[in-house]
């Protein structure tokens, strides 16, 4: 039986409803996702794997955080383990029900032509297009997971959590009209387009900023930072380069003013070692001892770090003692050349696998040492001491003739106030990035939320109401579908033979 709807007075709007925030809108039922879908089946696992001639099989990396599927790599796997359920047609809908805890639920859409399969750790829903739109589905278990609609119903293991198939078909969605749902989607996908393209814009603002500071640094190591400056100040004493043997030096990497000059590391440092190279023993609590993994950019982190006791920290620090002030260098794994000045007073000490420098502060400023090894080339000349081995290593000796360019301290005192000047810059704009970003995801789950109040485009009642026509509720549309016999217009004999031929086999 069809809805009735009251036709609105000539000249005003169509009229909707009144209900609270948690009634749903005229016409709109509440349902669950196993009454909206004909088939729920789960993946396969394939250890073989790039297989020639092999099925496309796409698993849970495949699919992207914002509903789209990432076809940058995809396997193929043997056909013979493809079983015709496991084909993927237009419009089915792929969900992430095994991955870490935070992860499960994402989904994508399948809308793709060929071969395509999925792995273990995806489910494929197969919606009843008589019921239900399948964007539509697809964006109401978007919604449900940024929601952490399914964060309770997991299953937990060490890495990994599960939410089981009773879990997921058992979730509950706002269900409109099928015609309404469709404009839904189409004003969903036309707005979230706009977001789309907002956060491509935005995400590219990181990459823009790291530029930004290596030229930054390249500009204060070359002269150019301060060419100006240098031509607005005569020359007096104070402002020559401090008076000091070179030592043993590498060639210099470039030319810098004629003011400045080239020395080596081992000239301009009091102390340039590393940290123990035997693992010493650990207590819960005491002195903190850093490796590679706690040397960050900015600073030295103990979030993670281990403790020794005050004795062998004692110990460790009358040939190793990092202070406020002095530059460390991961020497050893994946971070190797990465640089920190240390900015805080607490006692701490290192492992091998961080270099320690000790400028001295007549003669160069700590900052200058830092920019110097974070400049583009200087990181490249780093890494390049390391080796090219699995077993990456930056040695002491081979950094003793590192050349440094050294202006007078003057000119490095000018090169620190406007690098920390440019760089705070920087911060302002990356912190009202991440403030942009974060209105950007607010405003997806807005628009979301909006949808599914009934609230982003007229609802079927209402332009009903409008026309003056009869329409099918969502509620009646499930009770009508439910009571079809299999042999009716909407399923007839010829079409479930059909349906299974295509499905005896994997083509």
């Amino acid at each position: 039986m069809s809805v009735r709807s009251k036709p609105s007075r000539e000249g005003e709007a169509p009229a909707e409803p009144e209900r609270d925030g948690s009634e749903l809108p005229e016409g709109w039922t509440s349902t669950t996702i196993a009454a909206v879908i004909d088939d729920c089946q789960p993946g396969f696992a394939s250890g073989d794997k790039n297989v020639e001639d092999g099925v496309s099989h796409l698993r849970m990396n495949n699919i992207g955080l914002i509903g789209e599927l990432i076809l940058d790599l995809v396997r193929t796997v043997p056909v013979k383990l493809a079983k015709p359920q496991h084909k993927l047609q237009s419009g089915d809908v792929l969900v992430c029900t095994t991955n870490s805890a935070k992860l499960v639920g994402k989904c994508a859409i399948f809308d793709l032509q060929g071969r395509y399969a999925f792995s273990n750790h995806l489910t494929r829903l197969r919606p009843n297009r008589e019921v239900v739109d399948s964007s539509y589905l697809r964006w109401c278990l978007w919604s449900l997971w940024k929601a952490g609609a399914f964060d309770d119903k997991c299953k937990h293991w060490v890495n990994q959590s599960t939410i089981p198939k009773d879990a997921l078909l058992d979730a509950d969605i706002p269900l409109p009209p099928l015609a309404e749902q469709r404009r839904i989607v189409g004003k969903l996908e036309l707005l979230l387009g706009k977001v789309s393209s907002s956060q491509q814009r935005l995400s590219r603002v990181p990459g823009l900023l790291k530029r930004f500071r290596q030229s930054v640094l390249a500009a204060a190591c070359s002269g150019k930072l301060t060419a100006d400056w240098r031509e607005e100040r005569s020359i007096i004493e104070d402002d020559t380069c401090p008076s000091i043997d070179p030592g043993e030096m590498e060639p210099p990497p470039f030319d810098v003013p004629s003011d400045w000059r080239w020395s080596s590391l081992d000239a301009i440092c009091s102390k340039i070692t590393d940290g123990e190279h035997l693992t010493p023993p650990r207590v819960d609590s005491g002195v903190p001892i850093l490796s590679a993994k706690d040397v960050r950019d900015s600073d030295v982190y103990f979030s993670e770090a281990k403790f020794v006791t005050a004795d062998i920290a004692e110990k460790s620090r009358q040939r190793c003692n990092p202070d406020r002030g002095d530059i460390l260098v991961v020497s050893r794994g994946a971070t190797v050349g990465r640089t920190c000045r240390v900015k805080t007073d607490t006692v701490f000490c290192l492992m091998g696998s961080v270099l320690l420098f000790k400028p001295r502060s007549q003669i160069i400023l700590p900052e200058i040492i830092e920019y110097c090894f974070k400049t583009p080339t200087g990181l490249a000349a780093l890494i390049a001491r390391s080796g090219a081995t699995a077993q990456q290593a930056i040695y002491i000796r081979d950094m003793r003739t590192f050349p440094v360019p050294l202006p007078p301290l003057s000119e490095q005192q000018e090169i620190v106030r406007r690098v920390e000047k440019l760089f705070a810059f920087a911060d302002q704009i990356e912190a009202r990035l991440r403030q942009a970003q974060a209105h950007i995801d607010r405003l997806t789950q807005s628009l979301l939320a909006k949808a599914f109040r009934g609230e982003l485009v007229p609802t079927e009642h209402a332009l009903a109401t409008a026309e003056g026509r009869d329409y099918e509720s969502a509620s009646e549309l499930l009770q009508r579908i439910k009571a079809a016999p299999p042999n009716s217009e909407n399923h007839s004999p010829n079409d479930v033979a059909e349906r299974a031929n295509r499905e005896r086999e994997f083509p």
